[in-house]
């Protein structure tokens, strides 16, 4: 198994990043660059956080090694900081070996490469390829080189700034008498920059979602709750969808007239073209009902929209299309969540035992019997205690997570939750336990600062939106985001358990990651301050989410949150009701009037069908017989004579063949098939 568990990871990480960028991400319409490098970027984040547990259980073995005397060679160079080299033999007689090779294990030589890879890799990303992909992305301009500049422009004080910090701490290690620069330092302060920024980020965004996951699931338990938030949330994005449309009519409104002003033999008119495919299909069909091909521009007309200015429409174009797109979509989903939730409300109190929809179409078709009381104990029943229970496992994860992050410096005595769990399992040296338990931790971690990347909304430039929402723009700064607090958040992981030496000041094996990141001993005012201080501030966070002071304060300044206690709040909660309501007797409107046209075509059809069938039923006429049977040519020639008479519209029927009927028929020809001879009165009654 040397190595196979680290390639399976690689191709496990990557399908798990492409499922999520599919989930949020286009891949029809959005630029194969930007999907890309979000891909990259996600891709490389989550190896980080899947293969770390591998590089613990192998460092674990390599420690085991060291304590027992285990070497591979006869000197052996002393892997921790001290200078001098030390002589060991084995001796054959000795007692079993304590230490075994994990199921896991890694040979050496591998890690120390993989992560420099992946790290530097991430950061050229996070730092310099995106956000020039991002600008790249937004821009308006009409031709690759307009785009570039345009990028440029835009990130030439974002660059600046990277410059300032880092020159800042530059001049800080020159000026210090004990240190002398070289390759190896100038490396890490750039990392120590850039994990300082990550972490400062870090420890906001894991403060809130220690609470917040937690909370949500227990608020997924309670039905009428949700369906409380479900109104709230279906009023502001009625508004926000309203805004949309109105933003777009107006960029539309502006697209016309620069299309009227600009005719077809213009030099500009390629960028108009350019514009029109970006708009939705019905404005441009208006837009071409309305427009001349032989009317040709004036030279001596003024009024002519210039190049920049088509440039910045084409950006309000980009921008109004993907949000009203995304609005709409949002409004469809939000709408089948409050009506299947509304269902759920009613059929609580329900005692068919049967669970009844407000649209049974839209359901998928299940057994009469059986299925809908499955339903009915799934939704109201399991659910609801399978979300508390995970409620209360991820509290108690995330008291661990906090009493862990204000004692994880102290090593004698170890108050680090993680710590003492993973130095329980190294004295049996049960690999397999070490790595489950930080691969949960880490999971937690990511899963508590990812999830609030993804509910960040930043006056809707940034926003990450599922089933295929997200534009490129967000879908880049997410990708930026990730790699900027991974590398921070698995380096507090490892303070966690006690495994990096900068800051728990051991004398152990360091793993491959911690190698990599170097020592932040060179800046020591943040290796002993900032990094061990600064991540108490959790608590203060912690408390601040869960009395919602945050939410409150957006409140108060007008971003409308929801707060149980508002009056705000209860004026939109009723008008979000009123409006599913609106969008229920709509959908009920537009299924009735389907179901009468299914009933309409159904009935037609029979009709159709039903004389077709008679205008095309055939009347056989037996096989004429052998000449040379006297008794019956007679009767088949009265046969033939009577058909003639009474049908007229059949065709002339040949001794060798059978023929049909045309379109016309009489009367009662339906039963002509059936008679032979009429010669009694009453036959015809």
């Amino acid at each position: 198994m040397s190595g196979a568990a680290l390639g399976i990871e690689i191709v496990v990480v990557f399908f798990l990043a492409l499922f999520l960028l599919h989930q949020y991400g286009d891949f029809k319409k959005q630029q194969r660059m930007v999907l890309f490098g979000t891909l990259l970027a996600w891709y490389l984040c989550f190896l980080i956080v899947f293969i770390l547990p591998l590089d613990v259980s192998t460092t674990i073995y390599k420690q085991c090694k060291i304590d027992h005397g285990e070497h591979t060679s006869g000197p052996t160079v002393n892997p921790l900081p001290f200078n001098h080299t030390t002589l060991t033999h084995t001796d054959p007689y000795a007692s079993v070996n304590p230490c075994y090779k994990p199921w896991s294990y890694i040979p050496d030589g591998i890690m120390p490469v993989f992560w420099r890879v992946v790290y530097w890799t991430s950061q050229c990303l996070t730092w310099l390829l995106l956000p020039f992909m991002q600008s790249y992305a937004r821009s308006g301009g009409f031709s690759i080189t307009g785009k570039i500049k345009t990028a440029l422009i835009e990130n030439a004080i974002y660059y600046g700034t990277y410059l300032l910090i880092f020159g800042s701490l530059l001049i800080y290690v020159a000026v210090h008498p004990e240190w002398h620069l070289s390759w190896y330092e100038l490396q890490t302060i750039g990392i120590t920059a850039a994990n300082t920024w990550g972490l400062f980020l870090l420890v906001l965004l894991l403060g809130y979602g220690l609470v917040e996951i937690p909370r949500s699931y227990w608020n997924a338990s309670r039905h009428g709750h949700l369906l409380v938030k479900t109104y709230f949330k279906a009023s502001k994005l009625m508004t926000e969808k309203a805004d949309a449309e109105e933003n777009l009519e107006d960029v539309m409104e502006e697209v016309r007239k620069a299309s009227e002003s600009i005719k077809y033999n213009h030099p500009l008119r390629k960028c108009i073209d350019t514009i029109l495919r970006k708009c939705p299909v019905d404005y441009q069909e208006k837009m071409g009902r309305n427009m001349d091909d032989y009317e040709d521009f004036d030279d001596k007309q003024n009024t002519y929209p210039s190049e920049k200015s088509l440039v910045k429409l084409h950006k309000q174009v980009i921008y109004a299309v993907q949000r009203h797109n995304r609005t709409r979509v949002q409004w469809q989903i939000l709408l089948q969540q409050a009506i299947h939730l509304e269902d759920v409300a009613k059929n609580e109190t329900s005692s068919t035992h049967r669970f009844v929809h407000s649209f049974p179409s839209s359901e998928p078709a299940v057994s009469s019997a059986s299925m809908p009381l499955c339903l009915e104990l799934t939704s109201c029943l399991c659910c609801r205690w399978f979300y508390r229970l995970l409620s209360v496992v991820l509290t108690l994860f995330s008291v661990a997570v906090v009493w862990s992050e204000c004692t994880f410096f102290s090593t004698r005595p170890v108050l680090s939750l993680f710590a003492v769990f993973i130095q329980l399992a190294e004295r049996d040296y049960n690999y397999l336990y070490i790595e489950m338990a930080c691969f949960i931790t880490i999971f937690f971690l990511c899963t508590c600062v990812y999830s609030t990347v993804f509910r960040i909304r930043v006056f809707n430039y940034y926003y990450l939106a599922s089933h295929h929402q997200t534009d490129a723009y967000s879908l880049q700064f997410s990708g930026m985001l990730f790699c900027r607090l991974t590398p921070p958040l698995c380096l507090n992981f490892l303070g966690l358990i006690h495994m990096d030496s900068a800051i728990s000041h051991q004398q152990k094996e360091q793993t491959a990651y911690t190698s990599i990141m170097g020592s932040m001993r060179v800046l020591s005012f943040i290796a002993n301050g900032f990094y061990i201080y600064y991540p108490m501030l959790i608590v203060i966070l912690c408390i601040a989410t869960y009395f919602s002071l945050g939410t409150r304060c957006l409140n108060l300044l007008g971003f409308q949150q929801f707060v149980g206690d508002s009056e705000m709040t209860s004026d939109l909660i009723d008008e979000g009701k009123e409006l599913i309501r609106r969008e229920k007797r709509k959908r009920q409107r537009i299924e009735d009037g389907e179901n009468r046209r299914r009933v309409s075509s159904f009935v037609s059809y029979s009709n159709n069908s039903c004389k077709k069938r008679r205008c095309s039923r055939n009347y056989t006429v037996p096989d004429p017989p052998s000449l040379f049977d006297g008794h019956v040519w007679p009767m088949y020639l009265k046969h033939k004579n009577m058909k003639e008479t009474l049908c007229p519209c059949v065709g002339v029927i040949t001794l060798t063949s059978v023929s049909s009927m045309s379109s016309c028929r009489h009367a009662g020809g339906r039963y002509l098939s059936m008679s032979s001879s009429r010669s009694r009165i009453f036959d015809d009654v």
